[in-house]
């Protein structure tokens, strides 16, 4: 693992989601989205960043009618199978144990038929071999060791299933969405890491229906730099996390979008936590221009290009933590040895 290897791999985003933008009507198999049309009930299966990415998409195909789950790979409940299923079995590296092990168990006891999907980001792979086909996640490779353009590859594939409803126009707008951020850096970098990286930790809040840019973004800062960070969902916010900001240096970044903002809002504005918004103005404010108009209740405001479009936040919000991660990484000189423990 390296910073500066993480670094440039962040660099390449936009050129990567542009080739997977002329890509997605042609990635998955025609067998695979027929079923899909015809009625077939879907599983997800993976860890980490894989799973992350599952849950979001899981839950849009559900609220277009496609019966789908993600589901940890690690379960003991795995649910049972029949000839209606198709299992999309998820894993960047194609190595993953929790989820080779899943596609053992889910084999031995089908006896209907069900079809296996391998959804990963390297060629020839034990999981591909497991599997009746493999879907290419076109990310290339991540050299710095970390999974983040896999991870926004996953969110794009998946979504490209029936149900899932992606324009293609939304990737290449996160491809600039993303040149935008990254060419603005040095503008914005220096001011958000000061503000959200406290010495009690990160929090990052997202709505329900992009839940994974909360869960991704805390595991950038946990993975690289190893700073303790937390995602949560923002109306559950008010349920889980608000206890927090009585008793610690609560420093908070809130992914623009959820309806339920006014009560986080509230309560951090009472207890005076230090709030960063991105994408948008936070409780349904007046839109600011494109850099850090702050408003009432929060220390700044982060823009970027086409962030008024929801999926493009969805594919782009990440990378602020992501290079959050990258110069915190780089700062405290951390490098993982040949060999060393994760």
């Amino acid at each position: 693992m390296s910073p500066d290897l993480f670094s440039a791999d962040l660099e390449e985003k936009p050129a990567r989601l542009r080739s997977l933008a002329a890509e997605l009507d042609r990635l998955w198999p025609a067998i695979v989205t027929e079923r899909l049309e015809g009625g077939d009930r879907l599983l997800l299966l993976g860890m980490g960043s894989s799973h992350y990415a599952s849950l979001v998409a899981a839950a849009r195909l559900r609220h277009a009618g496609v019966a789908a789950v993600a589901e940890l790979a690690s379960t003991d409940l795995l649910p049972g199978l029949d000839a209606g299923t198709v299992v999309v079995a998820v894993s960047a590296s194609g190595t993953s144990d929790e989820t080779l092990d899943a596609v053992r168990r889910l084999r031995e006891r089908d006896t209907y038929g069900a079809l296996f999907v391998a959804l990963t980001n390297a060629g020839d792979t034990e999981l591909a071999a497991l599997c009746d086909l493999a879907v290419p996640m076109l990310a290339g490779e991540e050299r710095g060791g970390v999974a983040c353009r896999s991870f926004q590859h996953t969110l794009a594939a998946l979504l490209t299933l029936p149900g899932g409803r992606l324009d293609p126009a939304d990737v290449t707008g996160a491809a600039e969405a993303t040149d935008d951020l990254l060419s603005r850096r040095d503008a914005w970098l220096p001011a958000v890491s000061e503000l959200l990286l406290g010495s009690h930790g990160t929090h990052i809040a997202a709505p329900a229906h992009r839940i994974s840019s909360a869960y991704q973004s805390a595991l950038m800062l946990r993975e690289g730099p190893r700073l303790p960070a937390v995602g949560c969902e923002t109306g559950d916010w008010s349920h889980v996390d608000v206890y927090l900001t009585k008793t610690q240096d609560y420093r908070l970044l809130v992914c623009a979008g959820s309806r339920w903002e006014p009560g986080l809002l509230r309560w951090t504005a009472e207890r005076g936590s230090t709030v960063v918004a991105l994408g948008g103005e936070l409780g349904g404010g007046a839109a600011a221009e494109l850099g850090s108009e702050p408003d009432a209740a929060t220390a700044y405001v982060l823009r970027y290009r086409h962030d008024e479009r929801d999926d493009v936040r969805l594919l782009t919000e990440t990378l602020v933590a992501e290079l959050l991660a990258a110069d915190a990484w780089r700062a405290a000189s951390y490098v993982d040895a040949p060999g060393a423990p994760v």
